[in-house]
């Protein structure tokens, strides 16, 4: 067993943003970076080249349901609502074990291979999920989805107790790698008893809470004309909010509830290509960052993204973010790549997101040796607006190596894509019948 790996001949991207000639020391077995400084290639028992290529923290995808690669590309154009009823959710009720397994891995190698070390997801199935996070190595905090609305008040209550009970059985599990949530969807479609009934024995139980928030108008006005206040006052009464608590989207936050959460410490979750995809909205991203709001950033689905590539949710984070303010300065690159690393990393209560040393060693090495990349005058702002995910040449999570030179380790690439696209065509074949 390797006990220490170096990753060396590069260059790396301090917490400070500053690009400095390093190599970066690896505890494996601890999964811990012990020392970023010149030279380090003989105090390690492994390396990793990283000739022509920068050293950056893995990128961490706070919000997705990573499954849904499944059903990537098979309902497009169209408002989310309808896209929910008439689409996705009747192939979600069609979804077994072996589809969430299948999709899950799918989605494990996209993310490894663009540079992703860490990713919440909210779904179904959850054992399976925490299965393929073991077997690649990656990092999750994984949750149970409840909904309420259309079931009898004896489902609903066996709704929320799987996800506390998911909850609690898989916290800690792949040697700590898994941290998990409660996961209840939206306000809007888990009904208020349920919420009053169990909020009190997750917040005793110390276990988190994720689900989505002021995602559209529509499912503003479902709440307000149900409890007669905004979306977020309504999740704060409930006890929802706190700073273990980390909400999606927040596309329609106005100035009274960016100061709730950023008085609860909760974190917002920017997915901006499914927001723009599904028109829900432009979410006031420097807003709530100048509002004292911590922001991360998530793909969202592949149902509705359409991939997992958070390279390309950083350019889309930043225009949007300018489009969002009326402002050239807004979202500038720094904040964006922050957002996708040091601050996905802390919405998700991971010690990850930035190269130091004690930090975990999730890193990501994105080769510049590529004509999109060049010039090289602010390698910042090619991380954020000229990189792709296909610029990652290795992946590292907990000091281990989940991608050498493009090639993923923990699974045969080739076996995964042929199991999910039989998968895919089942699913969709059962729930068209």
């Amino acid at each position: 067993m390797t006990d220490t790996l170096a990753v060396v001949d590069g260059r790396v991207l301090t917490p400070a943003f500053d690009v400095v000639e390093a190599d970066v020391l690896v505890d494996a077995d601890a999964g811990e970076i012990l020392e970023v400084a010149p030279d380090l290639a003989s105090e390690a028992d492994e390396t990793l080249d990283a000739t022509d290529s920068l050293v950056v923290p893995g990128l961490v995808n706070a919000h997705c349901h990573a499954a849904m690669t499944l059903l990537r590309g098979y309902a497009d154009d169209k408002q989310l609502e309808a896209w929910l009823q008439e689409d996705i959710w009747p192939a979600e009720a069609e979804l077994t074990a072996e589809d969430v397994a299948a999709g899950t891995r799918l989605a494990a190698v996209e993310m490894i291979r663009s540079g992703t070390t860490a990713f919440a997801d909210m779904y179904f199935h959850v054992g399976e999920v925490v299965e393929a996070v073991r077997e690649a190595g990656l990092r999750a905090r994984v949750g149970h989805g409840v909904v309420t609305v259309g079931k009898d008040d004896e489902a609903a209550r066996d709704d929320f107790a799987e996800s506390l009970a998911v909850a609690e059985e898989y916290d800690g599990a792949a040697d700590g790698r898994v941290r998990t949530a409660v996961m209840p969807h939206a306000p809007h479609t888990v009904g208020t008893q349920f919420f009053e009934e169990f909020v009190p024995r997750v917040r005793e139980a110390g276990v988190p809470f994720h689900f989505h928030l002021n995602e559209t108008e529509v499912y503003l006005d479902e709440i307000a004309d149900e409890a007669g206040v905004r979306p977020t006052e309504y999740a704060d009464d409930l006890g929802l909010l706190s700073d273990t608590t980390f909400v999606a989207h927040g596309v329609h936050t106005d100035a009274a509830e960016m100061e709730t959460l950023a008085e609860r410490g909760t974190a917002v979750v920017h997915c901006p290509a499914s927001n723009a995809k599904l028109n829900s909205g432009m979410a006031p991203v420097q807003e709530l960052l100048d509002a004292g709001v911590p922001v991360a950033l998530g793909t969202d689905g592949a149902a509705s993204n359409n991939d997992l590539d958070l390279f390309d949710e950083l350019r889309d984070a930043a225009m949007i973010g300018k489009l969002a303010a009326d402002d050239a300065t807004a979202v500038d690159a720094e904040t964006a790549f922050g957002m996708a690393t040091a601050g996905g990393a802390a919405a998700l209560g991971f010690d990850a997101g930035r190269i130091e040393a004690g930090a975990a060693a999730d890193l990501a090495v994105v080769d510049l040796d590529a004509p999109h990349l060049t010039p090289e005058h602010d390698l910042v702002s090619h991380l954020v607006y000229a990189a792709r995910g296909s610029d990652v040449r290795h992946t590292v999570c907990d000091g281990r190596v989940l991608m050498r030179d493009r090639d993923v380790l923990a699974f045969d690439e080739s076996a995964v894509r042929e199991r999910a696209q039989e998968h895919a065509e089942a699913l969709v074949a059962r729930a068209e019948e």
